[in-house]
């Protein structure tokens, strides 16, 4: 489906949906629990029902109701699934169920879409072998189609996490290992996305220590609790239109946000506002004021999410801009970095590729007939660019921000002057 988009200015609200992290990690913890869970205005898009699908898979009873779902859980004793799981486009929904799935004592069968199907777990699965788990990748290149088998029996091993979820998978499912559990991790990028997932185990009393998150022991044969809890709003969605209020010099209001939730790309605030923007905070909303940006250079490392939508930012900000240190935004849906080089410089960016993030010189922008690749964040940062450049710009792939963000041109649409 292709969107055009013109040169606008904003005005007015946007309530920010519920979190996708969030939402997926409270399936999760809902479906390994005892008893009956309310998850409360959580986010209904293409990843969490790929999440609700397979935790169904697993054994649990989830009821979807307006503005809530009722999950019923297995209390750790996970029936094991008797058809393939199919978890769409979810890569948190695949990294976390492959240890769920080691918790099981025959073997699950998993596989994806096709940007899913290249996404690595290798690294992972080598670890769920360490500690009692069979793994078999189909293709031998650690990509789906995989197969795991349980159970789980505690003990040592070393991970890199180029990505958080590999250590979000293991927190989330050794405490209901037979045994204890030692995890070393000398790389972890994405580190406020596994301070969410401890902030959701000591909400359950999960008994863990961590040493600088270098360091995890955790012990075995625990158990999670039903809870009752309500979805914080989502600030990877929120980036997006904190980027369009700074590059069409707009005023905007974004409410549903906790700037006391463990979500990293809250960081975006701040970055916005080094760049020159007006930002305040009222309770759970803010108002952001554009203004002239200037360029910087901002670590991306803990918000890898959020490079697209910056990308577009800082072509629009005096200067030089420059993002590093995020190269992991290449195993994404897409290799977003060499995505958002390509397509920004169809409109004119003055942009270089580095090995690490993107190196950004302020220009004008021209509208023009760009590739959202089928990647739900590069279609939303595109969208952005085409507020702000001259003439008219149309992207196609946008049926993709279903994934994450299912009313995100409705909404710019309703903001729109």
């Amino acid at each position: 489906m292709e969107v055009t988009i013109e040169k606008s200015t904003l005005s007015g609200e946007v309530v920010i949906p519920a979190s996708k992290s969030h939402t997926i990690r409270a399936l999760v913890l809902a479906t390994l629990a005892d008893g009956t869970s309310v998850l409360r205005k959580p986010l209904d898009s293409g990843d969490t029902v790929a999440c609700i699908n397979t935790c169904r898979k697993f054994g649990a009873i989830i009821e979807k109701k307006e503005d809530e779902w009722i999950v019923t859980g297995k209390n750790g004793s996970l029936t094991v699934p008797d058809d393939v799981i199919d978890v769409l486009n979810s890569g948190t929904t695949l990294y976390i169920a492959l240890g769920m799935a080691a918790l099981c004592d025959t073997w699950t069968v998993f596989t994806g879409d096709e940007q899913i199907r290249k996404r690595p777990a290798t690294a992972l699965l080598s670890s769920l072998q360490d500690l009692g788990a069979e793994t078999i990748s189909t293709r031998h290149n650690g990509c789906t189609p995989l197969v795991v088998k349980g159970p789980l029996s505690g003990g040592r091993t070393s991970i890199e996490c180029p990505t958080s979820q590999y250590l979000t998978s293991l927190l989330i499912n050794c405490p209901l290992a037979s045994g204890d559990t030692e995890i070393t991790v000398p790389l972890l990028n994405e580190k406020p996305y596994v301070q969410m997932t401890m902030d959701w185990l000591d909400s359950q009393s999960i008994q863990y220590t961590h040493e600088n998150m270098k360091k995890f022991s955790i012990k075995g044969n625990q158990s999670y609790h039903s809870f009752e809890k309500t979805i914080p709003g989502d600030f990877s969605s929120a980036t997006f239109f904190l980027c369009a209020a700074a590059i069409t010099k707009s005023k905007l209001t974004l409410s549903g946000l906790d700037m006391g939730d463990s979500q990293g790309d809250k960081k975006v605030v701040e970055i916005l506002k080094q760049m020159g923007c007006r930002i305040e905070v009222d309770g759970n909303s803010l108002t952001i004021e554009g203004r002239n940006l200037t360029g910087g250079e901002f670590d991306l490392n803990s918000i890898p999410d959020a490079l697209p939508a910056l990308s577009v930012t800082a072509c629009f900000a005096n200067g030089t801009t420059k993002l590093y240190n995020v190269e992991q935004a290449r195993l994404k849906e897409t290799d977003r970095i060499a995505v958002m080089h390509k397509e920004l410089k169809k409109m004119g960016a003055k942009i270089k590729e580095t090995p690490d993030g993107l190196i950004i010189h302020g220009s004008e922008l021209t509208g023009s007939s760009v590739h959202g690749h089928s990647d739900h964040r590069v279609v939303m940062a595109l969208a952005i660019a085409g507020l702000g450049a001259k003439g008219i710009t149309t992207i196609d792939t946008t049926e993709s921000v279903h994934i994450t963000f299912p009313d995100f041109f409705d909404l710019l649409t309703a903001i729109k002057e």
